[in-house]
């Protein structure tokens, strides 16, 4: 079976790295899909969970990111991933996003309220 390279980055951080059969972005004109031998694309990353279906040494597996803003560049079989903020589902904490996300309501703040509802869709989809 045909695999894509993936190298998500953040600002901070490699956040994840390896091969995959499928990933699913958010993007300013709607979710994108991309396979082994997409088209080329370039496109803007809206605030949303990352899922990356893994292929490998590791065997098949799923992973998850909550990811705020930037780019994705997909290019002969290589998928680039540059986000604003991203973070691992595994490494959310639940409770504390929660708080976040009951704050930014009380303070009527739609970004801070969208950014904690990210990490709360991805925290949700990894379990």
């Amino acid at each position: 079976m045909a695999e894509l390279h993936v190298e998500l980055v953040a600002a901070d951080r490699k956040v994840w790295s390896g091969e995959a059969s499928l990933v699913i972005a958010r993007t300013t004109v709607g979710d994108i899909g991309i396979m082994p031998g997409h088209q080329p694309v370039l496109g803007v990353l809206r605030s949303g969970p990352v899922t990356i279906r893994t292929t490998g040494e590791t065997g098949e597996g799923t992973v998850v990111v909550a990811v705020h803003g930037g780019f994705l560049s997909y290019t002969d079989g290589k998928l680039s991933l540059l986000a604003e903020v991203a973070e691992l589902a595994d490494e959310i904490d639940v409770q504390r996003a929660e708080r976040s996300l009951e704050q930014a309501k009380a303070d009527e703040d739609a970004e801070a309220e969208r950014r904690a509802s990210v990490r709360l869709q991805a925290a949700a989809a990894e379990r």
